[in-house]
């Protein structure tokens, strides 16, 4: 963006270069056939004008002695001070004002010389000088201008930047604040309800196995769940409190995760496709919850349905998509719940897109395209 905005102002710079060298030297065919020395001299003194911007003084330089040697040579009119006026307004403009005075009074002091010699009368040379004495007077005062305004919308630029900081620091330390009283209120009490189940259940497998009973694998599903809730849960809470993503929860998990869903009945295919490498964590953690409530809502409303999970791989986005072949139909009204309403809003929030509906064969489709974000090289 800012290589285009530079290429725009120098592709400006120049074309205002050659419009002021094509001005003057159109004066100087209407006044006299120029020579080669002349065209020469106008055309470097107007297109080293298109670098003003990098090198002020050098332009300015080259502008005013390209110039005067074209006043000592073709003794022109006063329109050959155009690129010279150019150059000292640039150069104000830089905040080298001395520079300019030093150019305008050097060009001054050869044309008024040049005047001396070649015009026909006094007052004649009295007009020219003074008038071009009132221009390059006025190059040199809107350079001044141009170099305050220039600050002023810094300045202002600025001020907007530092109240859009302190509006984004106030917005975190409340952040911080809710993350805080949510943490509290969690482990005050989904902790405790958590650690009941996981304790009953370690309760019912130990007594089977004393009393030499087959254990249920519902039972042991109910353990291993409520095991890794707790532990989920500790992760969630030390996000909440550091803010800081635990490490271990995003598609390194995958296989675990299918693990446990083919353990709680659910006939699971999971395929990877494309270059597997390092996610945003954020990306990272909200691909593996997607599949996660997807999952969780097969065992809940599709009766534990032959369910296939696709991860792919693309160069700019990570493609989630978790198909079952359950009851829903064709047509058949889904009411978002809690668990589509928050993967809908982990996608947002990423600038991604969520596709959550019945597949036209039967069972339900959920398809979730997160954009990749750069970190340190393109990903």
């Amino acid at each position: 963006m800012q290589g285009d905005i530079d290429r725009r102002t120098h592709l400006l710079d120049t074309a205002l270069a050659v419009a002021i060298g094509a001005a003057v030297l159109a004066a100087a065919y209407a006044a006299s056939g120029p020579g080669t020395l002349d065209l020469l001299l106008v055309a470097v003194g107007s297109l080293a004008l298109a670098g003003h911007r990098k090198a002020p003084r050098a332009v300015l330089a080259v502008t005013t002695v390209s110039m005067l040697g074209y006043v000592v040579h073709a003794h022109p009119g006063t329109w050959a001070a155009f690129p010279v006026l150019a150059a000292v307004h640039a150069a104000a403009r830089s905040g080298h004002r001395v520079w300019g005075i030093v150019a305008g009074a050097l060009f001054l002091a050869g044309y008024f010389m040049v005047l001396i010699v070649a015009a026909p009368s006094a007052q004649d040379t009295v007009e020219r000088t003074v008038l071009l004495l009132g221009w390059f007077l006025c190059a040199g005062v809107t350079g001044l201008i141009d170099k305050n305004w220039q600050a002023y919308l810094r300045q202002t630029e600025q001020r907007a930047l530092d109240a859009e900081r302190s509006r984004d620091e106030t917005a975190l330390r409340r952040a911080g604040e809710e993350r805080l009283r949510i943490a509290r209120e969690l482990h005050d009490s989904l902790t405790h309800s958590i650690s009941i189940v996981k304790l009953q259940a370690g309760v019912a497998v130990h007594l089977a196995r004393k009393r030499g009973s087959e254990v249920e694998p519902a039972l042991l599903a109910i353990q291993e769940a409520s095991g890794e809730a707790m532990r989920e849960l500790r992760a969630t809470l030390e996000v909440l409190r550091t803010d800081v993503v635990e490490p271990g929860t995003g598609l390194d998990r995958i296989d675990e995760l299918a693990e446990r869903a083919r353990t709680a009945g659910i006939a699971l295919s999971v395929t990877v496709t494309g270059v597997e490498r390092t996610l945003p964590s954020d990306v990272d953690r909200a691909a593996y919850r997607i599949v996660q409530e997807a999952l969780t809502n097969v065992a809940r409303h599709a009766d534990r349905a032959r369910t296939t999970v696709e991860i792919v791989y693309g160069k700019h986005a990570l493609t989630v998509s978790v198909d079952d072949q359950g009851p829903c139909a064709p047509g058949d009204a889904v009411t978002a719940g809690t668990g589509l309403t928050g993967m809908g809003e982990r996608v947002r929030a990423l600038g991604g897109t969520l596709a959550a509906a019945p597949r036209p064969g039967g069972g339900f489709s959920v398809r979730a395209e997160l954009p990749l974000r750069t970190m340190g090289t393109a990903v």
